[in-house]
């Protein structure tokens, strides 16, 4: 008898929830001065070689519109898109499942494994299954899940947790990875050096015996076509087409947002995304399979179709744009909080500007609610998000969402609702509005330099971690006044 996974709760999104808010996972982060180098030199350099590749093509903005509106039509009809691409992979001997959350669908996925006679599985990179905490279901039923692409290898070999999503090891240098390769993999030459080339022919050796001898393998999707019922898988390596190709049985487990409603939509996907992701023009290898057939290939296909949150989040009217993600991690890239923090303060599989939107959605505010914070809203992101995803309207979207929560639950106001509605009076009238300036002039007293760098409890939670400017000598209407004498306005 098959033994049920754990159930994984939610907010666990692959086990990467430490019980810490992401203030406190970020002033952790901060104090590693190596972490923060290597996260700004290969941010610095994906951006760059975006910033290129994009400024080739003329109708860039023409392409993000593009698919900002199939993504927009996808959304509204996913119900019925959904229905006709399992309509569409039945019709082509694949068998379609659904499942609500994570536990089904590890329990799903674990029992397919099973009813195989496998111990072993090989992975194509997946957001999807680290969501769910899929390795850990497989582990917790005796079954070995490798990870296939090269970055997630160097995570799974150093029991680490992805930090990026298109480049999981960003968190990492090349000096870092020869030690682990030489921590953890069997036969390796103990004169391994840390030139990438000879890193990556090491983890080619390691890999070959299991792509030869795995009978199951495990996928996520980047896009399934409703229209054809084909699953679109990229990646640079080519390690996920052995993976798609050499198995018996292939599972592919998929987030319901990936549905695009026909196959031409791809022309569109297929050039956004390889130029916000990697910064290429072309994706090295674009593997797509349409059910099973006959003599090529896995000859058993299942799909997995994961809610997990997301018909939640598809139900609020401004949030659900973030279910139009295709994952490019562009956002990453720009974002001055992510480049200074890592993904690992996130507490997600999601990091970055659109773990803060996405995964307070699909786990809820209550189990996320220092996420929506974690910007300063500079609006680059949005500025590079191929599908024009409006990240600082949806954060601050979710930043009232909190506040409206959290009145709810307290009986007592917060100190900081008490301060924003003293804010909110003074502000009403002109009037109390220079009362409050005048009297804030008293603030010169604590000030040095220019700077008030210490206020007394609760003002002390804000100065504790940044400086206010000192109140000037006089203030705007006082000097206008003194500068236009006689003018009304």
């Amino acid at each position: 008898m098959t033994p049920d996974p754990p159930a994984y709760a939610p907010h666990d999104v692959g086990g990467l929830h430490t019980g810490m808010t992401f203030p406190e996972a970020a002033r952790a982060a901060l104090g590693d001065s190596q972490l923060r180098r290597n996260l700004r030199a290969a941010t610095a350099t994906i951006r760059s070689k975006r910033s290129a590749v994009v400024a080739e093509v003329e109708d860039w903005e023409e392409l993000r519109e593009a698919g900002k509106q199939i993504k927009a039509d996808a959304m509204s009809r996913l119900p019925e898109l959904l229905e006709q691409l399992e309509e569409q992979v039945t019709a082509r001997h694949g068998v379609v499942h659904w499942a609500r959350d994570a536990t089904e669908a590890n329990r799903i996925v674990t029992d397919l494994v099973v009813a195989t006679g496998a111990r072993e599985v090989v992975k194509v990179k997946s957001m999807a299954t680290q969501e769910i905490g899929l390795n850990e279901a497989l582990d917790a039923a005796g079954i070995a899940a490798y990870e296939t692409d090269l970055a997630e290898l160097i995570v799974q070999l150093g029991h680490d947790f992805p930090s990026h999503i298109l480049v999981p090891a960003i968190h990492r240098n090349r000096s870092e990875i020869r030690d682990i390769f030489l921590r953890e993999m069997p036969d390796v030459d103990p004169g391994l050096d840390d030139e990438p080339r000879v890193l990556a022919m090491a983890a080619r050796r390691h890999l070959r015996r299991k792509f030869l001898e795995a009978r199951v393998a495990i996928s996520g999707a980047n896009f399934a076509v409703a229209e054809t019922g084909t699953l679109v898988v990229v990646e640079s390596e080519g390690n996920g087409r052995m993976c798609l190709t050499l198995p018996e049985t292939l599972i592919t487990v998929m987030g319901i947002e990936k549905v695009l409603p026909q196959w031409t939509d791809l022309e569109v996907f297929l050039q956004l995304l390889p130029r916000s992701s990697t910064g290429e023009r072309m994706n090295p290898y674009t593997s797509m399979w349409t059910g099973v057939t006959p003599g090529d290939g896995p000859q058993a296909f299942h799909l997995v179709l994961l809610d997990n949150g997301r018909s939640a989040t598809l139900a609020d009217e401004r949030g659900r744009e973030v279910l139009h993600c295709i994952r490019c991690s562009a956002c990453l890239n720009v974002c001055p909080v992510y480049e200074r923090t890592g993904g690992h303060a996130y507490g997600s599989v999601y990091p970055g500007p659109i773990g803060a939107v996405l995964t307070p959605q699909l786990t809820g505010i209550a189990t996320s609610p220092t996420l929506p914070y974690a910007s300063t809203l500079c609006g680059a992101c949005y500025e590079v998000c191929p599908v024009k995803i409006d990240i600082p309207s949806v954060l601050v979207h979710l930043r009232a969402r909190h506040v409206e929560e959290q009145r709810r639950e307290h009986q007592m106001p917060t100190a900081e609702a008490i301060a924003m509605a003293a804010t909110a009076w003074a502000m009403e009238q002109p009037r109390r509005w220079a009362r409050v300036q005048r009297f804030s002039r008293l603030g010169r007293l604590l000030s040095r330099r220019g700077r008030i760098t210490r206020l007394p409890p609760p003002l002390s939670a804000w100065t504790s971690s940044r400086d206010l400017p000192a109140p000037p000598e006089q203030t705007f209407r006082e000097w206008w006044a003194e500068t236009h004498p006689g003018d009304p306005n």
